[in-house]
């Protein structure tokens, strides 16, 4: 494979929402000790060579992660080199300037490997647990965005918008040492995203969690466009997807199919989806699919050619999915770390 994308700037990365897994008995495990093995997990991740480590915040009983950057901190005082963030912090039904002081302050713990990416999220608990409505859904994620991307410049703050009475030269503490937070925002496959993460000139990163990679070609183009039009040098464009890698094909798609069903119909129930069928399941771990799982030789040459495709300097792959076992989950890390990421750089040098 010929590549246009510096092998030396290629991340991989991980991500995960602290999925609750079974214990031995087969039974869900206490939330508490989900958060201590996530925070094993990215130890583990930092040990084998990996980029980034990414938690997502959800407030639900299948997740148990609800404070992401507290976990950070955790995983910041463990680990060495991986970056760390959100993948995403809500920013909707958040406030702007706790976020960017919750992750300043861990930009300042961990040695300036703070990042955070924004997104509006695929679940909406958040909003009546902290008192929004969803009907003003566009309106807050709109204004908290602005009012967020105007404290990346570590200046004085004047701003008002709707949701909240206005700043006058207003500071926010603690500054980063490099004077930039590093902040993406999360795009589920709306052109409306594309360019506000272009206005904004921030880095995007797609969530592409079904349907054919393919598809979200013409969104990071489009990206690269806007960018260009307005004279702006390129910015950084990731991706995210779901996968499972262990030391064959099948043994990896037999692991995850049961979890990925179970966690699939649970939320499909919810939204008014069909069951999954392993015919479906099948379908998107092919390489035309969503699903990154097999063989680290398999997950290499299908990151790789979607990296590749779509252009891309990093894929993060959310490694939990459903109540798969703490022991599965560590094995997929090393292998990705050890295995797949080094495959993945020599595919496209």
């Amino acid at each position: 494979m010929t590549s246009s994308i510096d092998p030396a700037a290629v991340e991989l990365g991980l991500d995960t929402f602290g999925d609750v897994a079974a214990g031995p008995d087969g039974a869900p495990l206490h939330q508490a000790v989900v958060l201590r093995q996530v925070v094993d997990q990215a130890v583990l991740a930092d040990r084998v060579g990996l980029s980034f480590i990414g938690l997502g915040e959800h407030h639900r009983d299948d997740f148990a992660i609800t404070a992401p950057d507290v976990v950070l901190g955790a995983i910041a005082a463990r680990t060495e080199r991986i970056h760390l963030g959100s993948a995403v912090t809500v920013l909707s039904s958040d406030d702007p300037i706790r976020v960017f002081e919750r992750f300043s302050t861990l930009d300042a713990l961990s040695n300036g490997r703070a990042e955070v990416i924004l997104g509006r999220g695929s679940f909406t608990e958040s909003f009546p647990l902290f008192g929004f409505e969803l009907a003003d859904y566009e309106r807050l994620f709109a204004e908290k965005l602005d009012l967020f991307t105007a404290l990346l410049t570590e200046e004085p703050v004047t701003w008002s918008g709707s949701i909240r009475p206005p700043l006058t030269d207003q500071r926010v503490y603690p500054p980063t040492e490099s004077g930039r937070l590093k902040a993406w925002i999360g795009v589920g496959g709306t052109p409306q995203s594309v360019v506000r993460a272009a206005h904004y000139r921030l880095p995007l990163m797609l969530a592409i969690i079904g349907g054919p990679p393919a598809q979200f070609v013409p969104l990071a183009n489009y990206y690269r466009d806007l960018l260009a039009a307005d004279g702006v040098e390129p910015l950084p464009i990731g991706m995210h997807s779901p996968g499972h890698v262990a030391p064959s094909d099948e043994q990896a798609r037999d692991e995850l199919f049961p979890h990925f069903q179970a966690q699939r119909d649970r939320i499909g129930r919810e939204r008014g989806w069909p069951p999954t069928t392993r015919i479906q399941f099948e379908r998107d771990a092919s390489p035309e699919g969503a699903l990154y799982v097999g063989s680290p030789e398999t997950v290499a040459r299908k990151i790789a050619t979607n990296m590749e495709a779509l252009g891309v300097s990093r894929f993060d792959l959310k490694y939990a999915n459903g109540a798969m076992p703490h022991e599965q989950l560590m094995r997929s890390i090393e292998l990705y770390g050890a295995r797949v990421a080094p495959l993945v750089r020599d595919m496209l040098a």
